[in-house]
This record gives C-alpha cells, sequence and structure tokens, in this order.
C-alpha cells in the first residue's frame, strides 16, 4: 500500500515529471487546459500520463484529489 504523502509535487514525480516549486510553477505556466478539455486528454501528457490521470479519475483514488486540484490550476 502506497502512504506517501499526496501531493501535487508527489503528483509530479508519479507523473515522471520535475517536482520542485519552480518546475511546477514553470509547467503550469506554459501549459493550459482548452476550454471543457478533461485533463487526460491534453496533448502534453504521454499515453502513460493520461492513463495515470484517467484511472485516477474514474477510480477516485488516493491521487483524485491532486489530479483535481491539477486541472483547477490548469484551467486557469
Amino acid at each position: 500500500m502506497d502512504t506517501s504523502p499526496h501531493t501535487l509535487g508527489a503528483l509530479f514525480k508519479q507523473l515522471g515529471l520535475p517536482n520542485g516549486r519552480q518546475e511546477i510553477d514553470a509547467f503550469l505556466g506554459s501549459h493550459r487546459l482548452a476550454a471543457g478539455q478533461a485533463l487526460p486528454d491534453a496533448p502534453f501528457w504521454s499515453s502513460a500520463q493520461a492513463e495515470f490521470l484517467r484511472e485516477a479519475l474514474d477510480d477516485d483514488s488516493d491521487w483524485a484529489e491532486e489530479v483535481d486540484e491539477l486541472a483547477v490550476r490548469l484551467s486557469g
């Protein structure tokens, strides 16, 4: 069982992305979701990343809250 804290930084690490504060801010500043676009459908994810995000949301997994937060931050 995964007992690590589920934070936005941990989500970035899980997705194989740089997870430092500056790297996260840079990612959020350079990526946006199109109006009405679901987070897993964004073109900037690899197929594995998109599948992880989709499963997190569909299964309401431990990661769902952070995935929702990421979607909100990319929609702004």
